[in-house]
């Protein structure tokens, strides 16, 4: 499996404060952040690891099975909380998640996620659970199909890829990348198309998989359980989760969020977070030349306090 883990060494070092320490990976894809931390602490050091993607999760079986630092659970990073119990674990000393589609999962035209290769249209994760993109653009109203694709795509052209959309689901089904690829073709100028595909296909997955509203979820959890000291590092690739990430570790870090006028606090908001990157991370020039998907990943890190 190839997979370029994006922002490693910036991971790294804003993660690893414990060499003894208990972490948690909660977007563990094939390992490459996983394996590089295990590098880096000691034998006595503890790595929680989930992925919804069964695949990922066979591979990571694999991959790990001699390490007995490693504890696998297939299943997503909103579980933090109850697999924290079942490990017997208190808080964590450091938790990292990777919100970016794998490179193996974007190539491989059996997982769903790419609009270069025809494959039933899917983009669940967890292909058990919820809906699929299929059935999200044979079934939703065309005024909630526009909303998606504004909302988690922020596609210039949604209300003329939807009309399309509609007009072909009343001849055709539209079930596969191929199928989704050919309607949006001719609506968008060639030299723009890749950007439009790019843009439909992520909406589409963000929103089956309910990203946005995981990812809230996991962050709540997430400073609630880490160890004092202990850091979170979070690289996103989109400007809606970046801009949940950065108000979370915002209101985190403020110790008062009474109006501005009033004459003393009355909130008793603590303050939980230091934020230890102003300006997010991104990756060098040299990173996006050897990996062009890199180029959009932002990462930022948070202490508790």
């Amino acid at each position: 499996m190839q997979h370029v883990p994006v922002l490693l060494e910036e991971s790294l070092k804003y993660l690893v404060t414990e060499e003894d320490g208990k972490y948690f990976d909660g977007t563990m894809g094939f390992g490459g952040h996983s394996s590089a931390l295990l590098n880096k602490v000691s034998p006595n050091a503890v790595l929680i690891g989930t992925d919804k993607d069964k695949q990922a999760f066979q591979y990571l079986k694999n991959k790990f099975i001699d390490d007995k630092r490693v504890k696998l659970y297939n299943t997503g990073f909103t579980d933090i909380d109850i697999i924290s119990k079942i490990e017997f674990i208190d808080n964590f000393d450091g938790i990292l998640v990777d919100l970016g589609v794998s490179s193996f999962q974007l190539d491989d035209p059996n997982s769903g996620f790419t609009y270069r290769e025809d494959a039933p249209l899917d983009l669940r994760m967890d292909k058990e659970k919820g809906i699929s993109a299929a059935v999200v653009l044979t079934k939703f109203a065309p005024e909630e199909l526009t909303e998606i694709l504004f909302k988690y795509g922020e596609e210039k052209n949604a209300r003329k890829i939807v009309r399309a959309i509609v007009e072909s689901r009343n001849s055709k089904t539209i079930s596969t990348t191929k199928d989704l690829r050919e309607i949006i073709e001719p609506i968008v100028p060639q030299r723009f198309l890749n950007k439009s595909l790019s843009r439909v296909f992520q909406a589409l997955r963000i929103y089956v998989n309910d990203e946005l509203e995981e990812l809230k979820i996991f962050l709540k959890k997430a400073v609630d359980l880490l160890s004092t000291d202990g850091r979170i590092v979070v690289i996103s690739f989109h400007s809606l989760e970046d801009r949940i990430v950065k108000e979370v570790f915002k209101y985190e870090s403020l110790s008062c969020v009474c109006p501005p006028e009033a004459p003393i606090c009355v909130c008793d908001k603590e303050q939980r977070l230091k934020i230890l990157t102003r300006k997010p991370v991104v990756p060098t020039d040299i990173e996006i030349k050897n990996n062009k998907r890199s180029r959009s990943a932002k990462l930022r890190a948070a202490q508790k306090i």
